[in-house]
């Protein structure tokens, strides 16, 4: 069995469109969740750099989305806000969750 993989789809977004990128990304998780999708997150940073990370149960998962109809939909959010998608996938090779007490 193959372990946890991390997908991150990256771009740049003119200032313009950001807005539309959060608003589409927050509808989107709205839906139901493809099988395997672990945790997925959309990043801003400087000079209109963003990324969607999310991480998938192991491999198939991730290729299983990729491969449906219309493919993998933070390709699309990227392109739909005007920016060219680049798609970089690694493997989890050490994982720790900090777990945080009452406050």
């Amino acid at each position: 069995m193959t372990g946890q993989v991390l997908s991150e789809v990256s771009g740049v977004v003119a200032a313009e469109h950001e807005a539309a990128l959060v608003a589409a990304y927050r509808e989107l998780v709205t839906h139901p969740l493809p099988d395997g999708l672990l945790r997925t997150e959309l990043l801003g940073g400087q000079n209109g750099h963003w990324r969607i990370q999310s991480l998938w149960r192991d491999r198939a998962a991730l290729d299983a989305v990729r491969s449906a109809p219309g493919g993998a939909p933070a390709p699309r959010l990227l392109r739909d806000a005007g920016a060219e998608p680049a798609l970089a996938v690694f493997e989890v090779k050490v994982h720790l969750t900090v777990q945080t007490g009452p406050t």
